[in-house]
């Protein structure tokens, strides 16, 4: 595994606010989330292992080494803190006299016990042993809870919450532009830290308030910073915690004392940061399709990487099929993809995407995975939906899963939980920012164009121009403008693809509620500005036609297809 370039850790806000109090000021919200909050997180993470990895501990080890981050966050709009008064929830059923009694004599009686086994060499003499009775009796508090008749009856009505004093708090958020934050640190990761802190990454649940629920991962896609870490006398605009060697260390000593109980404060390195004054011009902003969003990968066993990419439809079908008979009722339409009286929706919704090896120098199609794509419109819902039959699956089959093809056999498949060691497995692979776009599987064309190969110059001329002019309808359909050029072929564009005529019939409802057979094509495009993918064109995009590849367009041709850039 090769070491990457630059560690970028995106934080993706799942509910789209971010919930978490300035560590000085209780009114105000903390944003961006301050770097020594995400290592915070990082480390909970690692200790709630139930056998934390020293892999995993060496990573936020040398994480702490590398300095203050630069972040890329958007603007955030503060909701008003209004003061919120709560129950107390320490109420006790003793005075707090007898509280602090009870406490300095079980303190002294363990210091007495103490000194006795450090004279005595650590043996347990008649004197240590007397004190351990004292002891005991001292922590013995039984009588104060169960036995009737002693307890204060004030104190006793106080435990309920009706009558309970309130304190004011304050929940103050923000509402960010854009849910996510990138730290970035210009730094090549070695591949020993990669995978151990792709996995902590996976881990973290929350950031700030457990209202603030949040999914991390490493981006590979290096983003230009909003903020940087600079001198104090650089016209710094804000102060940041982070961290620093020894933070880890620090955080465990803290921990021993505190146990999760007692108030605690935070380590950290006082940083003063800038906006970003970068001088050059600003990179053109990448387009986003309605097809763009998160990748849930699942990887095929070594044996069951034997079908060929036209077979992407049944594989597609079978995906959907699993996840449908293991999701609740009812389901939703953004993952179904249909509405209450089943009638197709309008709407972006999950997408099952086989994934073809193909773009290599000696690809040569098969199938290695199945992606399950999440649109970043999809709602809440469909995602907890999505995850919750996924999670039934798993309970009902263990990590490595089955995926039935009828009478074509099985396939035996694992959900990937950290980078995957096949690149064709990488979202990051397919959803990189480009100007060109090559497909790996033919796109099932919303219009039919007409005979492509037979007919007349003339009629196999309009077949054609309408063929591309419905891939650039294609491209509207997923919320993209027409493209520069368009290529089309019934040959395949990228090495080890497949041609369009070998892929099975694509069949759809028209409007009547007849079956229409949509034509296959591949295609090259050229837009005037990146695209971030995935990116899936045509009518069977939900099923794994249309995937898309970015490539490097050829300077002297554009209208020619494209070269990988791998």
């Amino acid at each position: 595994m090769v070491a990457i370039e630059n560690l970028v850790i995106e934080v993706n806000f799942l509910t789209g606010r971010y919930v978490a109090t300035w560590h000085n000021d209780r009114r105000q919200c903390e944003w961006p989330p301050h770097p020594a909050r995400l290592f915070s997180a990082l480390v909970a993470a690692w200790a709630d292992a139930d056998e934390p990895e020293e892999s995993e501990r060496a990573a936020l080890e040398w994480l702490e080494t590398q300095g203050a981050p630069a972040i890329a966050a958007s603007e955030a709009v503060p909701r008003e803190a209004v003061s919120h008064f709560v129950p107390v929830n320490d109420i006790a059923i003793v005075s707090r006299a007898w509280h602090d009694r009870k406490a300095r004599s079980i303190s002294e009686l363990a210091v007495e016990r103490d000194a006795a086994l450090l004279v005595s060499g650590g043996e347990v003499t008649r004197r240590v042993t007397q004190i351990e009775r004292r002891l005991t009796r001292a922590r013995d508090v039984e009588s104060q809870t169960v036995t009737s008749g002693n307890t204060n009856l004030g104190v006793a009505r106080a435990m309920f919450p009706e009558q309970r004093s309130k304190q004011e708090r304050f929940y103050p958020s923000v509402t960010p532009n854009d849910p996510r934050v990138n730290y970035i640190w210009q730094v090549a990761t070695p591949s020993h830290v990669e995978g151990p802190l792709d996995r902590l990454l996976q881990r973290v649940t929350r950031l700030g308030h457990s209202a603030s629920l949040v999914s991390c991962q490493l981006n590979h896609r290096l983003t230009d910073p909003t903020l940087e870490p600079c001198e104090e006398d650089h016209g710094s605009v804000l102060r940041l915690r982070t961290v620093r060697a020894g933070q880890l260390a620090e955080l465990e000593k803290q921990h021993a004392r505190h146990g999760g109980l007692k108030p605690r404060s935070l380590p950290f390195a006082d940083i003063a940061y800038r906006k970003s004054g970068r001088t050059e011009p600003e990179p053109e902003q990448p387009l986003k399709p309605n097809t763009s969003g998160e990748w849930i990968v699942f990887e095929f066993e070594h044996r069951s990487r034997k079908l060929p990419a036209t077979r992407g439809l049944d594989v597609a079908a079978a995906m959907r099929g699993a996840i449908f008979r293991h999701a609740d009722e009812p389901i939703p339409e953004e993952l179904s993809g249909h509405l209450a009286d089943g009638r197709p929706t309008a709407a972006p919704h999950v997408a099952f995407l086989p994934l073809p090896y193909v773009g290599f120098e000696h690809a040569d199609g098969r199938l290695l995975g199945v992606a399950i794509s999440v649109p970043y419109t999809v709602s809440d819902e469909a995602r907890r939906a999505l995850f919750h039959a996924i999670g039934n699956w798993e309970r009902c089959e263990g990590r490595v899963l089955t995926l039935t093809l009828g009478r074509h056999g099985e396939l035996r498949l694992s959900r990937l939980t950290g980078l995957a060691d096949i690149v064709t497995l990488r979202p990051g692979l397919w959803g990189r920012p480009s100007r060109g776009w090559v497909s790996a599987t033919p796109i099932a064309l919303p219009r039919h164009p007409g005979r492509l190969g037979r007919g007349t110059a003339t009629a196999r001329s309009r077949a054609w121009s309408a063929a591309e002019a419905s891939v650039v309808a294609a491209c509207g359909h997923v919320g993209l403008p027409s493209p520069n050029v368009v290529h089309v072929s019934l040959t395949p564009l990228i090495v080890g693809s497949r041609a369009a005529p070998r892929f099975p019939a694509y069949r759809q409802n028209g409007r009547e509620g007849k079956p229409v057979q949509r034509q296959l094509v591949h295609a090259t495009l050229s837009f005037e500005r990146p695209v971030e993918g995935p990116l899936v064109l045509g009518t069977g995009r939900f099923l794994g036609l249309g995937l898309m590849r970015p490539v490097a367009l050829r300077a002297t041709d554009e209208n020619t297809a494209g070269k990988t850039g791998d």
